[in-house]
Protein backbone atom coordinates (compact mmCIF):
# COMPACT_ATOMS: atom_id res chain seq x y z
CA UNK A 1 0.00 0.00 0.00
CA UNK A 2 1.33 3.40 -1.02
CA UNK A 3 1.30 6.40 1.28
CA UNK A 4 2.07 10.07 0.69
CA UNK A 5 5.03 9.68 3.05
CA UNK A 6 6.48 6.69 1.13
CA UNK A 7 6.23 8.51 -2.18
CA UNK A 8 7.76 11.71 -0.83
CA UNK A 9 10.59 9.69 0.73
CA UNK A 10 11.23 7.99 -2.61
CA UNK A 11 11.27 11.37 -4.41
CA UNK A 12 13.73 12.73 -1.85
CA UNK A 13 16.07 9.71 -1.85
CA UNK A 14 16.23 8.91 -5.60
CA UNK A 15 17.61 10.99 -8.44
CA UNK A 16 14.72 10.14 -10.80
CA UNK A 17 11.20 9.11 -9.80
CA UNK A 18 8.06 8.63 -11.84
CA UNK A 19 4.72 8.55 -10.03
CA UNK A 20 2.08 6.82 -12.16
CA UNK A 21 -1.56 7.45 -11.22
CA UNK A 22 -4.17 5.02 -12.51
CA UNK A 23 -7.28 3.05 -11.60
CA UNK A 24 -8.53 -0.47 -12.39
CA UNK A 25 -11.38 0.93 -14.52
CA UNK A 26 -9.01 2.91 -16.78
CA UNK A 27 -8.23 0.98 -19.98
CA UNK A 28 -5.79 3.62 -21.22
CA UNK A 29 -3.88 3.34 -17.92
CA UNK A 30 -3.43 -0.40 -18.38
CA UNK A 31 -2.35 -0.09 -22.02
CA UNK A 32 0.12 2.75 -21.35
CA UNK A 33 1.84 1.51 -18.21
CA UNK A 34 3.70 -1.56 -19.57
CA UNK A 35 4.93 0.43 -22.58
CA UNK A 36 6.13 3.24 -20.33
CA UNK A 37 7.87 0.81 -17.95
CA UNK A 38 9.63 -0.92 -20.86
CA UNK A 39 10.84 2.42 -22.27
CA UNK A 40 12.09 3.56 -18.85
CA UNK A 41 13.95 0.28 -18.30
CA UNK A 42 15.56 0.54 -21.73
CA UNK A 43 16.59 4.20 -21.46
CA UNK A 44 16.96 5.18 -17.81
CA UNK A 45 18.58 2.78 -15.34
CA UNK A 46 18.20 5.08 -12.32
CA UNK A 47 14.43 5.59 -12.52
CA UNK A 48 12.23 4.50 -9.63
CA UNK A 49 8.53 4.09 -10.44
CA UNK A 50 5.84 4.55 -7.83
CA UNK A 51 2.37 3.37 -8.89
CA UNK A 52 -0.74 4.82 -7.28
CA UNK A 53 -4.16 3.20 -7.67
CA UNK A 54 -6.45 6.17 -7.01
CA UNK A 55 -9.38 3.87 -6.23
CA UNK A 56 -7.47 2.47 -3.22
CA UNK A 57 -5.20 5.31 -2.14
CA UNK A 58 -7.71 8.14 -2.46
CA UNK A 59 -5.74 10.78 -0.54
CA UNK A 60 -2.55 10.64 -2.65
CA UNK A 61 -3.81 12.08 -5.97
CA UNK A 62 -5.26 15.29 -4.49
CA UNK A 63 -2.06 15.75 -2.45
CA UNK A 64 -0.14 15.93 -5.75
CA UNK A 65 -2.91 17.97 -7.49
CA UNK A 66 -3.79 15.04 -9.76
CA UNK A 67 -7.41 14.99 -10.89
CA UNK A 68 -7.32 12.91 -14.11
CA UNK A 69 -5.96 9.49 -15.05
CA UNK A 70 -3.63 8.34 -16.31
CA UNK A 71 -1.27 10.97 -14.94
CA UNK A 72 2.50 10.74 -14.89
CA UNK A 73 4.62 12.94 -12.64
CA UNK A 74 8.37 12.89 -13.13
CA UNK A 75 10.65 14.16 -10.38
CA UNK A 76 14.32 14.81 -11.09
CA UNK A 77 16.57 15.54 -8.14
CA UNK A 78 13.55 15.97 -5.86
CA UNK A 79 11.74 18.53 -8.01
CA UNK A 80 8.73 18.04 -10.24
CA UNK A 81 10.02 18.20 -13.80
CA UNK A 82 7.18 16.82 -15.92
CA UNK A 83 3.43 16.39 -15.57
CA UNK A 84 1.40 14.61 -18.25
CA UNK A 85 -2.27 13.68 -18.01
CA UNK A 86 -4.63 11.68 -20.16
CA UNK A 87 -3.33 12.05 -23.71
CA UNK A 88 0.37 11.27 -23.87
CA UNK A 89 2.66 9.08 -25.87
CA UNK A 90 5.55 7.05 -24.52
CA UNK A 91 7.90 8.81 -26.97
CA UNK A 92 6.73 12.21 -25.76
CA UNK A 93 7.49 11.33 -22.14
CA UNK A 94 10.88 9.76 -22.95
CA UNK A 95 11.98 12.71 -25.11
CA UNK A 96 10.98 15.22 -22.44
CA UNK A 97 13.15 13.60 -19.74
CA UNK A 98 16.09 12.27 -21.81
CA UNK A 99 18.38 15.32 -21.86
CA UNK A 100 17.99 16.50 -18.25
CA UNK A 101 18.27 12.91 -17.04
CA UNK A 102 21.51 12.37 -18.99
CA UNK A 103 22.94 15.64 -17.67
CA UNK A 104 22.19 14.59 -14.09
CA UNK A 105 23.56 11.06 -14.39
CA UNK A 106 26.65 11.61 -16.55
Amino acid sequence: MQTIENIEKSIKENIAVMVYFSAPTCNVCHALKPKLMEALDANFKEFVVESVDISVEEDIAPHFDVFAIPTVLVFLDGKEFLRKSRHMSVDEVIKAIQRPYEMMTS
